[in-house]
């Protein structure tokens, strides 16, 4: 095999490659030998085939599985030996000349083409003991816990059916129909719906109307959506709803004890509490991974400069901006609506791709250098649980997974990047900060947040 450099710029190669016609034809030689013992054919005695009726025969599938694979092995090969890492698939290309892959086939030419591939860059792995975070915790309060029992004890207050009519904070199980224009429209229908009077639960104006109603009354209802609903047809129509009233139930007394516990499956008061416990504390121990993560990412950013694959930065940009564009237009929105114009748009995004790229290859080469893997259990675990979102379709999505390396390296790549996020916290310097649950939970600019999406398989 001869290889030729005809290009090296930045990140970017081109290689020339040659794998001379006598390789093949030994490989193909030594393929039909092995077919001479094996094959059967009409007229001839099994391993009497003469090998020249084999080649003619079968010569040209023979070869071309040969050139498949030694386009294959023979790319891997130019580049291992060139100790280069291939940021993604290299592209390969052969003449475009019929009559050249024709004497290919043959074994008459020489198999040449030309690859063509950007480098991951040397990434230089730093002192990461020198990062430093500030972790933020929450201490959960007793009212904490009891502000949550309450909103338990409300979700599960019990109703008991009434002979009058209806008040606020009654619960009325109702049948309706939403009209616009006269004609249903679609999701404007149920047959019974369960609402809470002054849990404004419904359209603005809506809940409203029902005062005052008892079991089996009928009436028509006139609400205007608001402008800002999420269904992009309903915004700021006016709709009529036909509804019948089934049943008005009054709220009974909500008694947080032992028997309310059971109800809910728990054996005691006690159990509950230490369940709610956990919960709250997993929320916030959610919130506290965010924010320790986002700090870990961003000084990770600040230390490593190199260049990038242009490609790699090019797709991850495409993405980004394929779901910028698709909201906007989903939400009938403009750029300038967001306080912005699209070129300004495009060049905040465009850094945003460069940052994720930067992190993804950061994150790939220390998991990489320190032997990180993701376990066959940790996937399957993975695999799980994103077959349950698809009920019904279990197997469907299974075989999906299971036939697609690209969709499995989607559910390795996030469980890769908290193991190596794990990994760099332990070498890092993390000191532990109380702040109140606003400040815990407060929202901040979610840029660069998600690392994962990169095309890297680890």
């Amino acid at each position: 095999m001869q290889v030729n450099e005809t290009l090296n710029e930045g990140l970017k190669r081109e290689l020339d490659i040659v794998v001379p016609a006598s390789q093949m034809k030994d490989r193909m030689e030594a393929k039909l030998v092995e077919m001479k013992g094996q094959v059967q054919l009409k007229g001839f005695r099994k391993g009497k085939v003469p090998v020249a009726h084999l080649r003619q025969m079968y010569g040209k599938s023979i070869m071309s599985d040969i050139l498949q694979e030694e386009l294959n092995q023979s790319s891997q090969k130019a580049i291992s030996d060139r100790s280069e890492k291939p940021a993604m698939q290299p592209k390969i290309e052969l003449p475009e000349d019929q009559g050249a892959a024709e004497k290919m086939l043959s074994g008459d030419a020489d198999l040449a083409y030309k690859i063509s591939y950007e480098i991951v860059p040397a990434i230089e792995e730093l002192d990461y003991s020198k990062l430093a975070i500030e972790r933020p915790v929450v201490d959960v309060s007793e009212d904490d816990i009891n502000k949550r029992l309450e909103e338990i004890g409300e979700s599960n207050r019990p109703y008991e059916t009434k002979n009058g009519a209806a008040e606020d904070g009654d619960r009325l199980t109702i049948a309706y129909l939403g009209k616009l224009n006269g004609e249903p429209f679609e999701g404007g229908q149920d047959d019974n719906a369960m609402l809470v009077l002054g849990s404004n639960q419904f359209i603005p104006g809506f809940e409203e109307q029902l005062i005052g109603a008892k079991a089996g009354d009928e009436k028509t209802i006139k609400v205007t959506f608001p402008d800002d609903y999420q269904a992009e047809l309903l915004k700021g129509q006016d709709a009529e709803f036909d509804v019948t009233v089934r049943d008005v139930a009054a709220p009974g007394d909500v008694v947080l004890d032992d028997e309310f516990a059971k109800r809910l499956g728990l054996e005691s008061l006690d159990k509950l509490r230490e369940a709610v416990r956990q919960q709250v504390e997993g929320q916030f121990g959610s919130a506290t991974r965010q924010k320790v993560k986002r700090q870990l990412l961003d000084q990770l950013d600040e230390m490593h400069t190199f260049d990038l694959p242009p490609t790699l930065v090019e797709q991850e940009f495409e993405n980004i901006w394929r779901q910028v564009t698709h909201d906007i237009e989903h939400h009938g929105k403009t750029f300038e609506d967001e306080g912005t114009t699209e070129e300004e748009a495009k060049a905040d995004y465009q850094k945003i791709a460069e940052r994720r790229v930067r992190l993804g290859l950061v994150l790939a080469e220390i998991g990489d250098s320190n032997k990180i893997q993701v376990n066959d259990e940790e996937l399957q675990r993975a695999l799980i649980e994103q077959i349950r979102q698809f009920p019904g379709q279990e197997q469907q999505a299974f075989d999906y997974y299971r036939k697609n390396p690209e969709a499995m390296a989607s559910l390795r790549a996030p469980i890769f990047e908290e193991k190596v996020v794990d990994y760099l916290l332990e070498l890092a310097t993390v000191t532990d900060k109380t702040v109140t649950k606003e400040e815990l939970t407060a929202d901040e600019d979610e840029d660069g947040e998600s690392h994962h999406d990169h095309d890297h398989d680890h």
